[in-house]
């Protein structure tokens, strides 16, 4: 494959092989979604990511566990959490329907994707104030490891030449 669209969020979340493998060539302006790290609105002294810190304290105190994040973004919130110094959480793996985990049990915490926050209102959580870890689009997207001709690399120029032109 030489090609392809593909969101932004999925070639993060990739990390370094990803970016090895695959240039972003350009945003196209649709597919706008945020990966963001989302709370229990009942949880109202948790405002940012800090604060989650101390609840985590508390939560292994009574609980006996740390607390578990339910996503299907390993890396992203590793490295997310990881740079806002947050530790004392454990990863659940989510495929699908990572709002639900909460209210299911299965996690305090959720990091998932999201275009309107609907979703996330319906489940009774909200996104923490510092808990924005990346604004993702559809991107054109090429392989750095294809083997690239002068004839697909003419096709690639008049893709991109037509997306500039129509004002994506």
């Amino acid at each position: 494959v030489h090609a392809g669209i593909t969101g932004e969020d999925l070639i993060a979340e990739s990390g370094r092989d990803g970016a090895t493998r695959i240039e972003l060539v350009r945003p196209l302006g649709f597919g706008r979604a945020d990966v963001v790290v989302a709370v229990p609105e009942c949880w109202l002294d948790v405002s940012k990511m800090g604060d989650r810190e101390e609840v985590a304290a508390v939560f292994f105190r009574e609980h006996g566990r740390r607390l578990r994040v339910a996503t299907k973004y390993l890396n992203l919130t590793r490295r997310f959490f990881a740079e806002k110094g947050v530790t004392g959480y454990r990863i659940v793996e989510s495929l699908g329907a990572t709002e639900g985990t909460v209210a299911a049990g299965t996690a305090e915490i959720i990091v998932d994707i999201t275009s309107t926050g609907t979703t996330l209102k319906a489940n009774h959580l909200r996104v923490l104030d510092d808990g924005l870890i990346l604004k993702s689009q559809a991107m054109l997207a090429r392989s750095k490891t294809a083997p690239w001709s002068k004839g697909n690399q003419a096709e690639m120029d008049e893709i991109v030449s037509r997306l500039e032109t129509a004002g994506r």
